[in-house]
Protein backbone atom coordinates (compact mmCIF):
# COMPACT_ATOMS: atom_id res chain seq x y z
CA UNK A 1 0.00 0.00 0.00
CA UNK A 2 1.68 3.38 -0.78
CA UNK A 3 1.21 6.77 0.22
CA UNK A 4 1.52 8.59 -2.87
CA UNK A 5 -1.65 8.21 -4.53
CA UNK A 6 -3.27 11.83 -5.17
CA UNK A 7 -6.34 12.84 -3.22
CA UNK A 8 -8.52 15.86 -3.68
CA UNK A 9 -9.54 19.02 -1.33
CA UNK A 10 -13.20 17.96 0.05
CA UNK A 11 -14.47 21.01 -0.81
CA UNK A 12 -16.47 20.90 2.69
CA UNK A 13 -14.92 24.39 3.48
CA UNK A 14 -15.95 26.14 -0.29
CA UNK A 15 -19.42 27.71 -1.20
CA UNK A 16 -19.85 24.67 -2.98
CA UNK A 17 -20.21 22.74 -0.45
CA UNK A 18 -23.47 24.57 0.60
CA UNK A 19 -24.60 27.63 -1.20
CA UNK A 20 -24.80 26.14 -5.22
CA UNK A 21 -26.69 23.08 -3.38
CA UNK A 22 -29.35 25.10 -1.01
CA UNK A 23 -27.20 25.78 1.83
CA UNK A 24 -27.90 29.03 3.81
CA UNK A 25 -24.99 29.13 5.94
CA UNK A 26 -23.28 27.42 8.35
CA UNK A 27 -25.49 25.42 10.69
CA UNK A 28 -22.57 24.24 12.96
CA UNK A 29 -23.57 24.54 16.83
CA UNK A 30 -20.30 26.49 19.10
CA UNK A 31 -18.23 22.81 19.31
CA UNK A 32 -17.87 22.93 15.40
CA UNK A 33 -20.83 20.05 14.96
CA UNK A 34 -23.60 20.26 12.40
CA UNK A 35 -26.77 21.13 14.02
CA UNK A 36 -29.90 18.91 12.73
CA UNK A 37 -32.98 20.10 11.30
CA UNK A 38 -35.26 21.66 13.45
CA UNK A 39 -37.35 18.51 15.52
CA UNK A 40 -40.50 17.32 13.95
CA UNK A 41 -40.11 19.69 10.76
CA UNK A 42 -42.46 18.21 7.59
CA UNK A 43 -40.03 17.35 5.06
CA UNK A 44 -42.71 16.62 2.29
CA UNK A 45 -42.63 18.31 -1.29
CA UNK A 46 -45.98 20.73 -1.91
CA UNK A 47 -45.35 19.74 -5.74
CA UNK A 48 -48.13 17.09 -7.14
CA UNK A 49 -46.68 13.78 -7.81
CA UNK A 50 -46.29 14.31 -11.51
CA UNK A 51 -44.50 17.68 -11.26
CA UNK A 52 -41.90 16.25 -8.43
CA UNK A 53 -38.51 15.69 -9.59
CA UNK A 54 -37.80 12.49 -11.05
CA UNK A 55 -33.75 13.00 -10.82
CA UNK A 56 -31.26 15.08 -8.64
CA UNK A 57 -28.24 17.20 -10.20
CA UNK A 58 -25.12 15.80 -11.81
CA UNK A 59 -23.05 16.14 -8.76
CA UNK A 60 -25.43 14.07 -6.34
CA UNK A 61 -25.80 11.60 -9.46
CA UNK A 62 -21.94 11.54 -9.70
CA UNK A 63 -21.73 10.77 -5.74
CA UNK A 64 -24.61 8.24 -5.93
CA UNK A 65 -22.55 6.33 -9.02
CA UNK A 66 -18.90 6.45 -7.09
CA UNK A 67 -20.42 5.02 -4.10
CA UNK A 68 -22.03 2.31 -5.90
CA UNK A 69 -18.83 1.39 -7.80
CA UNK A 70 -17.20 1.06 -3.97
CA UNK A 71 -19.60 -0.55 -2.42
CA UNK A 72 -19.83 -2.92 -5.11
CA UNK A 73 -17.11 -3.48 -7.54
CA UNK A 74 -14.47 -2.58 -4.88
CA UNK A 75 -13.15 0.50 -6.94
CA UNK A 76 -11.56 3.53 -4.90
CA UNK A 77 -13.23 6.96 -4.80
CA UNK A 78 -9.98 8.50 -5.42
CA UNK A 79 -9.55 6.71 -8.60
CA UNK A 80 -13.09 6.99 -9.58
CA UNK A 81 -14.37 10.13 -8.74
CA UNK A 82 -12.22 12.83 -11.23
CA UNK A 83 -13.14 10.37 -14.26
CA UNK A 84 -16.80 10.70 -13.25
CA UNK A 85 -16.52 14.49 -12.40
CA UNK A 86 -14.90 14.85 -16.34
CA UNK A 87 -17.28 12.88 -17.75
CA UNK A 88 -20.07 15.00 -16.10
CA UNK A 89 -18.27 18.14 -17.02
CA UNK A 90 -18.52 19.08 -13.46
CA UNK A 91 -16.41 21.67 -11.74
CA UNK A 92 -15.69 24.28 -9.44
CA UNK A 93 -18.09 24.72 -6.43
CA UNK A 94 -20.01 21.23 -8.00
CA UNK A 95 -16.97 19.72 -8.29
CA UNK A 96 -15.98 20.11 -4.67
CA UNK A 97 -19.90 19.36 -3.45
CA UNK A 98 -19.72 16.08 -5.32
CA UNK A 99 -16.50 15.90 -3.63
CA UNK A 100 -17.28 16.24 0.23
CA UNK A 101 -20.94 14.01 -0.35
CA UNK A 102 -18.54 11.16 -1.78
CA UNK A 103 -15.50 11.03 0.65
CA UNK A 104 -17.52 12.44 3.35
CA UNK A 105 -20.13 9.34 3.03
CA UNK A 106 -17.37 7.17 2.73
CA UNK A 107 -15.53 8.54 6.42
CA UNK A 108 -18.72 8.63 8.24
CA UNK A 109 -20.71 5.55 6.55
CA UNK A 110 -20.16 3.63 10.29
CA UNK A 111 -21.81 6.33 12.13
CA UNK A 112 -24.89 7.14 9.55
CA UNK A 113 -25.44 3.10 9.71
CA UNK A 114 -25.92 3.20 13.10
CA UNK A 115 -27.91 5.75 13.00
CA UNK A 116 -30.42 4.47 9.97
CA UNK A 117 -30.58 1.31 11.58
CA UNK A 118 -32.57 3.24 14.41
CA UNK A 119 -34.78 4.33 11.43
CA UNK A 120 -36.15 1.11 9.55
CA UNK A 121 -37.54 -2.32 10.52
CA UNK A 122 -35.20 -4.48 9.29
CA UNK A 123 -31.37 -5.17 9.44
CA UNK A 124 -29.36 -3.26 6.96
CA UNK A 125 -28.13 -5.96 5.14
CA UNK A 126 -31.77 -6.62 4.50
CA UNK A 127 -32.12 -3.33 2.09
CA UNK A 128 -31.04 -2.99 -1.34
CA UNK A 129 -27.58 -2.03 -1.63
CA UNK A 130 -28.35 1.28 -3.87
CA UNK A 131 -31.31 2.24 -1.71
CA UNK A 132 -28.73 2.34 1.54
CA UNK A 133 -26.20 4.10 -0.16
CA UNK A 134 -28.68 6.45 -0.88
CA UNK A 135 -29.66 6.98 2.39
CA UNK A 136 -26.00 7.37 3.89
CA UNK A 137 -25.58 10.27 1.41
CA UNK A 138 -29.21 11.83 2.67
CA UNK A 139 -27.76 10.96 6.23
CA UNK A 140 -24.34 13.02 5.19
CA UNK A 141 -26.22 15.53 3.79
CA UNK A 142 -28.84 16.01 7.00
CA UNK A 143 -26.26 15.26 9.95
CA UNK A 144 -22.42 16.41 7.77
CA UNK A 145 -23.08 19.30 5.50
CA UNK A 146 -24.23 22.40 5.51
CA UNK A 147 -27.04 21.91 3.24
CA UNK A 148 -30.79 22.16 4.67
CA UNK A 149 -32.77 19.74 5.43
CA UNK A 150 -35.18 20.36 2.58
CA UNK A 151 -33.18 20.51 0.13
CA UNK A 152 -31.29 17.39 1.78
CA UNK A 153 -34.43 15.29 1.87
CA UNK A 154 -36.30 16.24 -1.63
CA UNK A 155 -32.75 16.09 -4.11
CA UNK A 156 -32.01 13.07 -2.31
CA UNK A 157 -35.56 11.54 -2.85
CA UNK A 158 -35.28 12.88 -6.69
CA UNK A 159 -31.74 10.94 -6.99
CA UNK A 160 -33.86 7.59 -5.58
CA UNK A 161 -37.12 8.15 -7.72
CA UNK A 162 -34.17 8.24 -10.85
CA UNK A 163 -31.88 5.57 -9.80
CA UNK A 164 -34.05 2.76 -7.44
CA UNK A 165 -38.21 3.63 -8.44
CA UNK A 166 -40.68 5.75 -7.02
CA UNK A 167 -41.62 2.75 -4.44
CA UNK A 168 -37.84 3.18 -2.76
CA UNK A 169 -38.26 6.73 -3.45
CA UNK A 170 -41.07 6.73 -0.70
CA UNK A 171 -38.71 4.75 1.58
CA UNK A 172 -35.80 6.88 1.12
CA UNK A 173 -38.26 9.76 2.16
CA UNK A 174 -39.54 8.18 5.76
CA UNK A 175 -36.09 7.33 6.51
CA UNK A 176 -34.82 10.69 5.88
CA UNK A 177 -37.82 12.64 7.82
CA UNK A 178 -37.15 10.60 10.65
CA UNK A 179 -32.98 11.54 10.56
CA UNK A 180 -33.74 14.88 9.81
CA UNK A 181 -36.11 15.35 13.42
CA UNK A 182 -33.33 15.33 16.02
CA UNK A 183 -29.83 16.89 15.67
CA UNK A 184 -26.03 15.37 15.26
CA UNK A 185 -25.39 15.61 18.72
CA UNK A 186 -28.76 13.57 20.03
CA UNK A 187 -28.40 10.81 17.80
CA UNK A 188 -24.81 10.16 18.77
CA UNK A 189 -25.73 10.09 22.42
CA UNK A 190 -28.59 7.60 21.80
CA UNK A 191 -26.07 4.97 20.02
CA UNK A 192 -23.70 5.26 22.27
CA UNK A 193 -26.19 4.65 25.30
CA UNK A 194 -26.31 1.19 23.65
CA UNK A 195 -22.51 0.58 23.49
CA UNK A 196 -20.62 -0.19 26.97
CA UNK A 197 -17.49 -0.61 25.57
CA UNK A 198 -15.22 2.90 25.92
CA UNK A 199 -13.34 2.19 22.71
CA UNK A 200 -16.28 0.74 20.91
CA UNK A 201 -18.26 3.94 21.79
CA UNK A 202 -15.15 6.18 20.41
CA UNK A 203 -15.20 3.98 17.30
CA UNK A 204 -19.00 4.53 16.76
CA UNK A 205 -18.50 8.40 16.91
CA UNK A 206 -15.74 8.94 15.00
CA UNK A 207 -16.80 6.08 12.67
CA UNK A 208 -14.26 3.33 12.75
CA UNK A 209 -14.53 -0.06 12.86
CA UNK A 210 -13.86 -1.26 16.62
CA UNK A 211 -10.98 -3.85 15.81
CA UNK A 212 -9.36 -1.09 14.01
CA UNK A 213 -10.20 1.90 16.58
CA UNK A 214 -8.44 -0.61 19.01
CA UNK A 215 -5.52 -1.59 16.72
CA UNK A 216 -4.47 2.33 16.59
CA UNK A 217 -4.77 2.70 20.21
CA UNK A 218 -1.92 0.01 20.78
CA UNK A 219 -0.39 1.90 18.15
CA UNK A 220 -0.49 4.85 20.17
CA UNK A 221 1.01 3.24 23.02
CA UNK A 222 3.37 0.58 21.58
CA UNK A 223 4.95 3.72 19.77
CA UNK A 224 5.24 6.01 23.08
CA UNK A 225 2.28 8.08 23.00
CA UNK A 226 -1.07 8.37 25.31
CA UNK A 227 -3.71 5.55 24.23
CA UNK A 228 -6.21 8.83 25.14
CA UNK A 229 -5.44 10.61 21.91
CA UNK A 230 -7.15 7.94 20.29
CA UNK A 231 -10.62 9.83 19.44
CA UNK A 232 -8.55 12.89 18.00
CA UNK A 233 -6.66 10.45 15.76
CA UNK A 234 -9.83 8.41 14.95
CA UNK A 235 -11.49 12.38 14.06
CA UNK A 236 -8.22 13.04 12.36
CA UNK A 237 -8.82 10.55 10.21
CA UNK A 238 -12.04 11.56 9.35
CA UNK A 239 -10.55 15.15 7.56
CA UNK A 240 -10.01 15.60 4.62
CA UNK A 241 -5.64 15.62 3.82
CA UNK A 242 -4.58 19.47 2.42
CA UNK A 243 -2.99 18.21 -1.14
CA UNK A 244 0.68 18.44 -1.07
CA UNK A 245 3.16 18.61 -3.59
CA UNK A 246 6.56 16.89 -3.67
CA UNK A 247 8.98 19.07 -5.64
CA UNK A 248 11.52 16.70 -7.11
CA UNK A 249 15.24 18.06 -6.22
CA UNK A 250 17.00 19.62 -8.77
CA UNK A 251 14.05 19.18 -11.01
CA UNK A 252 11.64 22.43 -9.14
CA UNK A 253 11.73 24.30 -6.04
CA UNK A 254 8.70 24.59 -3.94
CA UNK A 255 9.05 28.76 -4.17
CA UNK A 256 8.88 27.68 -7.79
CA UNK A 257 5.68 25.64 -7.34
CA UNK A 258 4.65 28.68 -6.03
CA UNK A 259 5.18 30.97 -8.58
CA UNK A 260 3.74 28.80 -11.51
CA UNK A 261 0.56 28.79 -9.14
CA UNK A 262 0.76 32.54 -9.09
CA UNK A 263 0.70 32.85 -12.90
CA UNK A 264 -2.26 30.55 -13.12
CA UNK A 265 -5.74 32.42 -14.88
CA UNK A 266 -8.52 30.97 -13.15
CA UNK A 267 -11.64 32.55 -10.87
CA UNK A 268 -9.84 31.96 -7.71
CA UNK A 269 -5.98 32.46 -6.94
CA UNK A 270 -3.91 29.40 -6.21
CA UNK A 271 -0.92 29.30 -3.43
CA UNK A 272 1.47 26.45 -2.70
CA UNK A 273 3.21 26.98 0.36
CA UNK A 274 6.00 25.66 2.48
CA UNK A 275 4.98 22.09 4.02
CA UNK A 276 6.03 22.41 7.93
CA UNK A 277 8.71 19.10 8.00
CA UNK A 278 9.89 18.24 4.59
CA UNK A 279 11.65 20.82 2.22
CA UNK A 280 10.34 19.10 -0.81
CA UNK A 281 6.60 19.76 0.34
CA UNK A 282 4.53 22.34 -0.69
CA UNK A 283 0.73 22.77 0.26
CA UNK A 284 -1.68 23.12 -2.96
CA UNK A 285 -4.54 25.76 -2.18
CA UNK A 286 -6.60 24.38 -4.79
CA UNK A 287 -7.95 20.97 -5.74
CA UNK A 288 -6.60 20.74 -9.20
CA UNK A 289 -2.69 19.53 -8.83
CA UNK A 290 -2.56 19.14 -13.11
CA UNK A 291 -3.00 23.19 -13.10
CA UNK A 292 0.51 23.19 -12.18
CA UNK A 293 2.67 23.28 -15.25
CA UNK A 294 5.41 21.35 -13.20
CA UNK A 295 2.96 19.13 -12.22
CA UNK A 296 2.08 17.69 -15.78
CA UNK A 297 5.63 17.14 -16.22
CA UNK A 298 6.82 15.06 -13.91
CA UNK A 299 8.90 17.72 -12.16
CA UNK A 300 6.37 17.68 -9.38
CA UNK A 301 3.86 15.66 -7.91
CA UNK A 302 0.76 14.70 -5.24
CA UNK A 303 2.74 12.99 -2.28
CA UNK A 304 2.19 12.93 1.32
CA UNK A 305 4.13 15.17 3.54
CA UNK A 306 5.12 11.98 5.74
CA UNK A 307 5.91 10.37 2.95
CA UNK A 308 8.59 12.56 1.35
CA UNK A 309 9.86 13.32 5.18
CA UNK A 310 10.70 9.25 5.64
CA UNK A 311 12.32 8.62 2.18
CA UNK A 312 14.18 12.05 2.97
CA UNK A 313 15.61 10.92 6.20
CA UNK A 314 16.31 7.54 4.48
CA UNK A 315 18.63 9.05 1.77
CA UNK A 316 20.49 11.23 4.58
CA UNK A 317 21.09 8.47 6.96
CA UNK A 318 24.88 8.18 7.15
CA UNK A 319 26.26 4.78 4.90
CA UNK A 320 29.50 3.85 5.12
CA UNK A 321 32.00 3.46 2.09
CA UNK A 322 29.99 3.26 -1.44
CA UNK A 323 26.84 5.47 -1.90
CA UNK A 324 25.66 4.64 -5.57
CA UNK A 325 23.30 1.50 -6.08
CA UNK A 326 19.62 2.26 -4.79
CA UNK A 327 17.18 0.21 -4.40
CA UNK A 328 13.37 0.69 -4.21
CA UNK A 329 11.99 -2.76 -3.35
CA UNK A 330 7.92 -2.31 -4.14
CA UNK A 331 8.96 1.16 -5.94
CA UNK A 332 5.01 1.07 -7.20
CA UNK A 333 3.58 3.64 -7.89
CA UNK A 334 6.27 5.45 -7.91
CA UNK A 335 6.68 8.43 -5.67
CA UNK A 336 9.16 7.72 -3.62
CA UNK A 337 11.20 6.38 -6.46
CA UNK A 338 10.88 9.33 -8.19
CA UNK A 339 12.31 11.39 -4.81
CA UNK A 340 14.60 9.11 -4.39
CA UNK A 341 15.84 8.90 -8.06
CA UNK A 342 16.07 13.13 -8.02
CA UNK A 343 18.14 13.12 -5.14
CA UNK A 344 20.40 10.17 -6.30
CA UNK A 345 20.89 12.51 -9.31
CA UNK A 346 22.64 15.22 -7.44
CA UNK A 347 25.32 12.74 -5.74
CA UNK A 348 26.02 10.32 -8.70
CA UNK A 349 23.81 7.55 -7.49
CA UNK A 350 21.56 5.60 -9.97
CA UNK A 351 18.51 3.50 -8.79
CA UNK A 352 16.94 0.44 -9.21
CA UNK A 353 13.01 0.45 -9.08
CA UNK A 354 11.22 -2.93 -8.76
CA UNK A 355 7.60 -3.46 -8.34
CA UNK A 356 6.11 -6.80 -8.77
CA UNK A 357 3.06 -6.10 -10.61
CA UNK A 358 3.66 -4.97 -14.58
CA UNK A 359 0.85 -2.22 -14.58
CA UNK A 360 2.13 -0.62 -11.29
CA UNK A 361 5.62 -0.93 -13.07
CA UNK A 362 4.11 1.55 -15.70
CA UNK A 363 3.36 3.89 -12.64
CA UNK A 364 6.69 3.88 -11.84
CA UNK A 365 8.29 4.61 -15.14
CA UNK A 366 5.55 7.51 -15.34
CA UNK A 367 6.49 9.36 -12.16
CA UNK A 368 10.25 8.24 -12.95
CA UNK A 369 9.53 11.01 -16.45
CA UNK A 370 11.30 14.15 -15.72
CA UNK A 371 14.07 12.08 -13.48
CA UNK A 372 17.87 12.52 -15.56
CA UNK A 373 17.93 9.00 -17.22
CA UNK A 374 21.65 8.47 -15.85
CA UNK A 375 19.73 8.70 -12.42
CA UNK A 376 17.96 5.35 -13.04
CA UNK A 377 19.28 2.34 -13.67
CA UNK A 378 16.42 -0.02 -14.31
CA UNK A 379 12.27 0.23 -13.88
CA UNK A 380 11.49 -3.81 -13.54
CA UNK A 381 9.09 -6.41 -12.28
CA UNK A 382 9.99 -8.63 -10.06
CA UNK A 383 8.93 -10.77 -7.01
CA UNK A 384 11.31 -8.95 -4.16
CA UNK A 385 11.53 -11.52 -1.87
CA UNK A 386 13.95 -13.32 -4.33
CA UNK A 387 16.15 -9.93 -4.42
CA UNK A 388 18.18 -10.90 -1.88
CA UNK A 389 19.42 -14.20 -2.78
CA UNK A 390 19.43 -13.58 -6.66
CA UNK A 391 21.85 -10.50 -5.84
CA UNK A 392 23.32 -10.34 -2.27
CA UNK A 393 25.23 -7.85 -0.88
CA UNK A 394 24.25 -5.47 -4.05
CA UNK A 395 23.02 -1.79 -2.97
CA UNK A 396 24.19 0.72 -1.14
CA UNK A 397 20.85 1.76 0.31
CA UNK A 398 17.50 -0.14 -0.33
CA UNK A 399 14.24 1.42 0.41
CA UNK A 400 11.02 -1.27 1.65
CA UNK A 401 8.37 0.61 1.37
CA UNK A 402 6.02 -2.34 2.27
CA UNK A 403 2.71 -3.54 1.21
CA UNK A 404 0.18 -3.01 4.30
CA UNK A 405 -3.34 -2.66 5.63
CA UNK A 406 -2.64 1.00 5.09
CA UNK A 407 -4.35 2.33 8.34
CA UNK A 408 -2.11 5.00 8.34
CA UNK A 409 -3.75 6.46 5.12
CA UNK A 410 -7.53 6.65 6.14
CA UNK A 411 -7.75 10.44 5.90
CA UNK A 412 -6.70 9.44 1.64
CA UNK A 413 -8.71 6.39 1.18
CA UNK A 414 -12.11 6.20 3.52
CA UNK A 415 -13.25 3.08 2.17
CA UNK A 416 -10.72 1.26 3.29
CA UNK A 417 -11.69 0.83 6.62
CA UNK A 418 -14.84 -1.20 5.63
CA UNK A 419 -12.48 -3.03 3.43
CA UNK A 420 -9.74 -4.26 5.66
CA UNK A 421 -10.27 -7.37 8.41
CA UNK A 422 -7.90 -8.73 10.98
CA UNK A 423 -7.36 -11.66 9.14
CA UNK A 424 -5.89 -9.54 6.21
CA UNK A 425 -2.76 -9.07 9.27
CA UNK A 426 -1.62 -12.72 8.66
CA UNK A 427 -0.74 -12.46 4.91
CA UNK A 428 0.68 -9.31 4.97
CA UNK A 429 2.86 -9.70 7.89
CA UNK A 430 4.22 -12.85 6.27
CA UNK A 431 5.00 -11.16 3.23
CA UNK A 432 6.49 -7.93 5.59
CA UNK A 433 8.87 -10.19 7.18
CA UNK A 434 9.50 -12.34 4.02
CA UNK A 435 10.32 -8.29 2.24
CA UNK A 436 12.25 -7.46 4.97
CA UNK A 437 14.95 -10.54 5.31
CA UNK A 438 15.11 -10.20 1.39
CA UNK A 439 16.29 -6.46 1.92
CA UNK A 440 18.61 -7.26 4.45
CA UNK A 441 20.09 -9.61 2.22
CA UNK A 442 20.47 -7.52 -0.66
CA UNK A 443 22.26 -4.45 0.81
CA UNK A 444 26.00 -4.69 1.61
CA UNK A 445 27.70 -4.52 4.95
CA UNK A 446 27.88 -0.85 5.96
CA UNK A 447 24.70 -0.31 3.50
CA UNK A 448 21.66 1.20 5.06
CA UNK A 449 17.96 -0.45 4.59
CA UNK A 450 14.58 1.67 5.38
CA UNK A 451 11.43 -0.36 6.76
CA UNK A 452 8.52 1.82 5.46
CA UNK A 453 4.80 0.91 6.30
CA UNK A 454 1.34 3.69 5.68
CA UNK A 455 0.62 1.72 9.06
CA UNK A 456 0.67 2.01 12.94
CA UNK A 457 -0.40 -1.16 13.38
CA UNK A 458 2.45 -2.84 15.46
CA UNK A 459 1.98 -5.95 13.77
CA UNK A 460 3.02 -4.13 10.81
CA UNK A 461 5.69 -2.30 12.50
CA UNK A 462 7.74 -3.14 15.78
CA UNK A 463 6.57 -6.65 15.42
CA UNK A 464 8.04 -7.77 11.90
CA UNK A 465 11.33 -5.78 12.40
CA UNK A 466 11.78 -8.21 15.89
CA UNK A 467 11.08 -10.97 14.15
CA UNK A 468 12.85 -10.17 10.91
CA UNK A 469 15.73 -9.96 12.99
CA UNK A 470 15.63 -12.89 15.47
CA UNK A 471 18.42 -14.89 15.80
CA UNK A 472 20.98 -12.24 13.69
CA UNK A 473 23.88 -10.61 14.84
CA UNK A 474 24.89 -8.73 11.82
CA UNK A 475 21.81 -6.12 11.82
CA UNK A 476 22.00 -2.80 14.02
CA UNK A 477 18.66 -0.50 14.05
CA UNK A 478 19.83 3.24 13.99
CA UNK A 479 18.27 5.88 15.39
CA UNK A 480 15.61 7.18 12.44
CA UNK A 481 14.18 9.58 14.97
CA UNK A 482 17.49 11.41 14.46
CA UNK A 483 17.61 11.39 10.71
CA UNK A 484 14.28 12.78 10.79
CA UNK A 485 15.15 15.55 12.60
CA UNK A 486 18.11 16.09 10.76
CA UNK A 487 16.49 16.14 7.23
CA UNK A 488 13.28 18.38 8.96
CA UNK A 489 12.89 22.24 8.49
CA UNK A 490 10.87 22.62 11.40
CA UNK A 491 10.80 21.38 14.82
CA UNK A 492 9.32 17.85 15.32
CA UNK A 493 7.36 16.51 18.07
CA UNK A 494 8.58 13.02 17.86
CA UNK A 495 8.92 10.25 20.61
CA UNK A 496 12.01 9.38 22.55
CA UNK A 497 12.51 6.01 20.17
CA UNK A 498 15.22 4.78 17.62
CA UNK A 499 12.32 4.56 15.07
CA UNK A 500 9.52 7.03 13.63
CA UNK A 501 5.59 6.63 13.73
CA UNK A 502 4.20 10.03 12.44
CA UNK A 503 0.81 10.59 13.12
CA UNK A 504 -2.09 12.49 11.28
CA UNK A 505 -3.37 14.23 14.48
CA UNK A 506 0.09 14.71 15.70
CA UNK A 507 1.94 15.63 12.62
CA UNK A 508 -0.58 16.65 9.90
CA UNK A 509 0.73 13.80 8.20
CA UNK A 510 -0.16 9.97 6.66
CA UNK A 511 0.61 7.41 10.07
CA UNK A 512 4.09 6.47 8.17
CA UNK A 513 6.81 4.26 10.23
CA UNK A 514 10.23 4.04 9.48
CA UNK A 515 12.74 1.78 10.95
CA UNK A 516 16.78 2.36 9.63
CA UNK A 517 18.58 -0.55 9.58
CA UNK A 518 22.14 -1.03 8.79
CA UNK A 519 24.27 -3.92 7.87
CA UNK A 520 27.44 -4.40 10.22
CA UNK A 521 29.32 -7.59 8.82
Amino acid sequence: MSSNDSHHDDGSNSPGASGSRGGSGDRRNSAGRQRGAVRGADQRTVAAPAERRRGSDPARQVAFDVLSQVTTSDAYANLVLPGALKHARIRGRDAGFATELTYGTLRMQGRYDAIIAKCVDRTLDKLDPPVLNLLRLGAHQLLGMRVPAHAAVSETVGLARANAGAGSAQFVNAVLRAISREPLEEWLDRIAADITDPIGKEAMIASHPVWIARALREGLIGSGRDGDELLELLEANNAAPRVTLVGRPGLVTVPELGQEAKELDGPEPVTVKAGKYASTAGILSGSDPASIPAVRAGAAAVQDEGSQLVTLAFAEAEVTGTDERWLDMCAGPGGKAALLAAIAGQRGARIVANEVLEHRATLVENALMAVPADAVEEVRVGDARTIGEDEPASYDRVLLDAPCTGLGALRRRPESRWRRTPTDLAVLTALQRELLTSALAAVRPGGIVAYVTCSPHLAETQFTVTDALRGRDDVEIIDAAAAVRAVSVGEIDLVDRLDVQLWPHIHGTDAMHLTLLRRTK
